[in-house]
């Protein structure tokens, strides 16, 4: 069995029900429709609030995709990349790239153009799909990309570049029929992207075997029904959010895509839409909770008292935070998921709802996942609450870095993928992560990579060394913090830096600047222990004295 045969299966037996609705709270509608008006919004395929589609209109979307594909003589094992924010079409489209017997490539929606161009080389990319916040991007490249014969563009007709086809017209003309590609598990099925320290991203490249244990580990952990609707909010190009969905594929049970992270459209939408299950990140339930305690929410204007399960993932989770979360929903289930993108997503450790007692632990071993904490290379377990390396087995590792071997072999240990975090047990045999390996620097549940931000900062004529780490930070998990030594008889403000900046992308700018020497050790390296140690628990009596 395969992933695709799920979406079948559900077109099969609920052909005429929900499967994905498609909410857009920026967008004007003509009547504010609140749970005590007896009916929800009406909903049509044109509302640029609101769109649904069904699971037949889903797997047939996929299907024509898919023929469209096929009829273009597209070989098996072709990478078909897709550059798009959350939307109704994200998922078809996903599905049927993989039922033509493709492999579908997923790529960040926050990538520049020179990072876009250099994922579509990596991973020899030759059919893209994009969307229309993308066409700015795509014109400064669309010369210089010869691997990719062929883009889609997925939006209105008005707007299509002259280098594109609109997906949306010419996959009508496509048979709606099953297209004629038998699949197994041990095809190869998907490439995400990562990135190591260098911030350069890697190639993941996974099997339909993957895909198909996340969707067991998901619907185990999280028990979804017939009954639940699941609230996705965090980007589809992640291997989390849509691993999570996996669990309402399986069961068949209907999913909302939310485009807006508001605390307000976040309660509006599980009262409207009636959602049970929502995955949040930390700086989200952070908002919420803040929203509440201000006044600006009053949790009587919503109906959320179907809402049983809200999990979170990404980044370490503050137990203050949780703790205050159950004060205000004492009615939820509560569940962390750990993983990274090499194990398919989150669910190789989880906490479990039964074990809210250890918050503060990512948990135990996922369904279907082992784990051990190593001392090094050779897998040598740890003794007792020793810090270790965590390490993971299960269906859901990668098959490798798409042409990268060294980098494969360096995580790769026969059946067992090195994460790269460090962690360690308690007395029950719960793990907690202590400290990451590497520098990553992870804020609001996206990686930093402190060596981008510093060869950017270091082209600005007054800087004479840099380093960026990560301050602890209540909201985000962490922020970017830039320590930056000026050059002799020079002067430089904070705003000089943060008007540099204004060309890379928001989130990889620094939060904070500090103007100080930058410790290097004998060898050249910076001493990055140094900083933290020295500005971590300064910056902590800074937030607390804030507020």
């Amino acid at each position: 069995m395969v992933i695709t045969d799920f979406l079948e299966r559900n077109a099969r037996l609920y052909g005429s029900e929900i499967a994905l609705v498609e909410v857009s709270p920026s967008e004007k509608r003509d009547k504010a429709v609140t749970w005590r008006e007896a009916k929800l919004i009406e909903s049509t395929t044109d509302s640029p609030y609101r769109r649904e589609i069904t699971w037949r209109d889903f797997d047939n979307m996929a299907n024509r995709f898919a023929n469209l594909l096929l009829s273009r003589e597209t070989p098996r094992g072709t990478k078909v990349g897709i550059l798009m924010m959350n939307c109704i079409e994200f998922l078809p489209l996903y599905f049927g790239i993989l039922k033509a017997g493709c492999l579908a490539v997923p790529l960040n929606y926050r990538y520049s153009s020179d990072e876009i161009k250099y994922c579509l080389d990596l991973a020899d990319i030759e059919i893209l799909l994009f969307g229309p916040e993308f066409i700015a991007r795509m014109d400064a490249i669309s010369t210089e990309i010869p691997k990719v014969h062929t883009m889609f563009f997925v939006g209105k007709e008005a707007d299509v570049p002259s280098y594109c086809e609109n997906c949306l017209r010419v996959i009508q003309f496509a048979s709606s029929n099953q297209p004629p590609i038998a699949l197994t598990q041990d095809d190869y099925a998907a490439i995400y992207f990562s990135s190591g320290t260098t911030g350069f991203p890697k190639a993941i490249l996974h099997k339909h075997r993957a895909l198909y244990s996340s969707c067991l580990t998901e619907q185990n952990h999280h028990s979804q029904s017939r009954d639940d609707v699941f609230l996705c909010i965090p980007p589809l190009y992640h291997t989390g959010a849509k691993m999570h969905w996996f669990g309402s594929l399986m069961a068949g049970s209907k999913a909302v895509i939310l485009r807006g992270i508001k605390p307000e459209w976040i309660l509006r939408t599980v009262t409207e839409e009636k959602c049970t299950i929502v995955w949040l990140l930390v700086p989200w339930v952070q908002d919420i909770l803040d929203a509440i305690d201000s006044g600006r929410i009053n949790l009587d204007d919503y109906l959320l008292s179907q809402w049983r399960l809200m999990h979170i993932g990404a980044q370490p989770v503050p137990p203050s935070l949780i703790k205050r979360w159950l004060k205000v929903f004492p009615h939820h289930q509560y569940d962390t998921n750990y993983g990274l993108s090499e194990s398919i997503g989150p669910g190789c450790v989880h906490l479990g709802v039964e074990n809210v007692n250890k918050v503060g632990a990512i948990g135990i071993p996922g369904y279907l996942w082992e784990c051990k904490i190593v001392k090094n290379d050779q897998l040598e377990e740890v003794e007792g609450e020793e810090v270790g390396e965590l390490a993971v087995k299960g269906p859901g590792v990668m098959t490798c870095y798409y042409k990268n071997q060294e980098a494969t072999d360096e995580i790769l240990k026969g059946e067992w993928l090195l994460t790269g975090d460090m962690a360690k047990y308690d007395a029950d045999g719960f793990i907690y992560l202590v400290d990451r390996k590497k520098d990553v620097v992870i804020t609001g549940g996206e990686n930093l990579y402190p060596v981008q931000i510093e060869d950017y900062l270091r082209k600005f004529d007054k800087i004479k060394d840099v380093a960026v780490i990560g301050l602890p930070d209540q909201r985000l998990g962490e922020i970017a913090a830039a320590i930056i030594s000026i050059k002799d008889g020079m002067t430089c403000t904070e705003q000089e830096i943060e008007d540099f900046c204004q060309d890379l992308p928001r989130y990889k700018r620094p939060r904070k600047v500090i103007f100080a020497d930058v410790p290097r050790n004998p060898t050249g390296k910076i001493e990055k222990p140094v900083l933290r140690e020295r500005y971590c628990g300064k910056h902590l009596v800074e937030q607390q004295i804030t507020g």
